[in-house]
Order: C-alpha cells, then structure tokens, then sequence
C-alpha cells in the first residue's frame, strides 16, 4: 500500500482544465459507500452479472476495477455478521410481545421441507427489532424448541404474549420453554383456514361473521358473535365450525391486553408484511439458493426493514403490562371498574 494524495488545482484562467489522477481516478474516492451500495444493489434484485452496467450508472462509463467477484466477496461479510447477531446479548432488552412464523423460500436443498423460523419481539420503549432468524425443519416443534432455548440462553425473558399461526410446533415449544407466556393466535391465518373449509358462495358472508368476532368492542360481545358463527355453519360446514371453535381462549386472549395493542397482537402481519418483499427478492433469483444465502438476505433484507418500522402503538401502556396490570376489555382493571359505577 502506497499513501498518495490528490493535488487540490483550482482553474482561475476559466480554460476548463481539471486535474485527473491516473493512480487514483476519480471513482476510488467512493470506495467505501460503494462497498455497502453494491450488496444492498444486489439484495433489491441485480444480479452479480448485471453490476457492469449498474457500475456505469453509479460512477460513470469509465469505472473500473469493481467486478462480480468482487460484489461476491463484498458479500461474504454478511455471513460473519449474521454469525455475531444470532448469538448477541439479550438481556438488557424486555421484550413484551413476540410473532413468530414459518417462511418457506425455494431453496436449493433435497429436502423442500426447510424453513426459516422468524421471530420478532416488541421492547419496553416499543421499538419492534428482529429476534430470531435461523433455518429449521419445517415447523416442527423440535426445531423451535432450539430457537427459543436459545433466546433464553442469551438472556431473553419469558414474554407477555406469543403471537402466531397454527402451527403446533411453535406451540409446543413455547409451552415448555415459556410456560407463563399467553398465547394469541392470528386472525389472518385463522381466517382463511376457516374459509378455506367452506364453499366459495358463502365464503363472504362467513368472513363477515368472523370480522364481527375480533372487531368486537367487548369479550362478551366477541362471544356472542362467536357463538353466532357457530350455530349458523356447524349443521352444513363442521370443519369450520371445529376449526373456529377449538382455539376460542387463544384467540380472544387479546381482550386482556390494552386495547392500543389490539391491531399489532390480533395478527402476526408485522412478520407477513416484511416478508413479501424479501419473497419478491428471492423470486427473482434465476435459480434456487444456497440455504446459507438465503439466511444471510433474509437478516440484512430484515434488518434493513425494520429501520423502517413505527413504534407501537400505545407503547406508554407496555410498562403496565410488564408489572402485572390487568386488563378488562382493554382497559385497565381500576379504569374499568370506575367507568362501570359510573354507568
């Protein structure tokens, strides 16, 4: 390495002569934000071929000396990143809330049925931050028992809520590992397993019945809409009506929360959301990826979503929720029974 300098010239004749460096061209000053432009350009979708022209567009026709395998090796830091991030310190955060899913990509792998299990968690101040994000066997509960065992092994604390889809294995680890957490099942997914168990003529007006249900104001009116649902399909469709009914405490638990929080803990969206994007990355790969590339994008695809993320709402509440608080219909217990005597 030899340490240079560029002349600083400055042109008073007006002649438009400029000095340009054949040792350091004028491209090699953008070193270092190119470094971290080039992957992000590939995360979006260019593909490592396609960099010539990208290059082109960045720094002129002239730009040299950054080629595909150097955007490959660019890459390979983020393995050593993520590497660092799954075993970080979890102990100084307390977070309250927890989503968890299954994500399903195109894997080059003979077994289709690996996954990547994805938690994200809401801290005290409200912030929602990227827990977990590893590989897995399906969803199997052997998988997210590791997942959360080790969470727990780096300081994470048993949180208030879980929320998810119906997949038992996530379920089953929870309850072992997280005893004392509640669990809330996801409307969304709940939802469409119930539709899918009936025909398409009545699937609308079964939606509506089921919206009733979760857009009630009170427990005591989601029950009564529940158990409308019920008695109007169970005759004709009792898939349906089975699969409402065997989850009813999971998924009313959200009515024991501040009534702020409804619309993040009523649905795992906060996982779904972000990854039909990262989805559109992976589809556009000519061909299937590498297990270990796919869980590189999905951490710095993730973690470059969730700088865009909004706190959540009401998030003053979750220190209530965090000592105990408890709550009626959403509202505190104490507020609760003040506004019942006063009616």
């Amino acid at each position: 390495p030899v340490d240079i300098k560029v002349p600083k010239t400055r042109d008073r004749g007006g002649q438009g002569i400029h000095f340009r460096s054949e040792l350091l061209p004028p491209y090699i000053k953008r070193t270092k934000s190119v470094e971290t432009v080039l992957p992000w350009l590939y995360l979006k979708g260019i593909s490592t071929g396609d960099f010539s022209e990208a290059l082109a567009a960045l720094l002129g026709k002239d730009a040299k000396g950054l080629s595909a395998g150097t955007i490959s090796r660019l890459k390979q830091c983020w393995v050593s990143e993520y590497d660092d991030w799954r075993v970080r310190d979890l102990s100084k955060e307390h977070y309250v809330y927890i989503w968890a899913d299954g994500i399903y990509f195109n894997i080059r792998s003979d077994d289709a049925k690996q996954c990547i299990l994805v938690i994200i968690g809401v801290t005290s101040r409200g912030d929602k931050e990227f827990l977990a994000i590893e590989d897995g066997y399906r969803e199997s509960e052997q998988s997210w028992t590791e997942v959360l065992l080790s969470l727990k092994d780096r300081g994470f604390r048993s949180p208030k809520l879980a929320v998810g889809d119906g997949a038992l294995g996530f379920w089953k680890a929870a309850r072992k590992v997280f005893s004392q957490t509640r669990s809330q099942r996801c409307w969304v997914h709940k939802t469409a397993n119930i539709l899918n168990k009936l025909p398409k003529h009545s699937q609308a007006k079964a939606k509506q019945y089921i919206h009733d249900i979760w857009m009630a104001e009170t427990r005591e009116n989601a029950e009564q809409a529940f158990d409308l649902f019920i008695k109007t399909y169970e005759l004709k469709y009792p898939k349906a009506t089975q699969c409402l009914e065997k989850d009813r405490d999971e998924l009313l638990a959200f009515y024991d929360f501040p009534a702020d929080h409804w619309a993040h803990i009523r649905t795992s969206n906060p996982i779904e959301s972000t990854f039909s994007t990262i989805r559109l990355r992976t589809k556009k790969t000519r061909a299937c990826v590498s297990r270990s590339t796919i869980l590189t994008m999905v951490y710095k695809l993730g973690l470059s979503a969730e700088k865009g993320w909004r706190k959540l709402r009401g998030f003053r509440r979750l220190a209530d929720v965090i000592n105990g608080v408890k709550f009626i219909d959403g509202v505190d217990e104490e507020t609760f029974e003040r506004q019942r005597n006063a009616a």
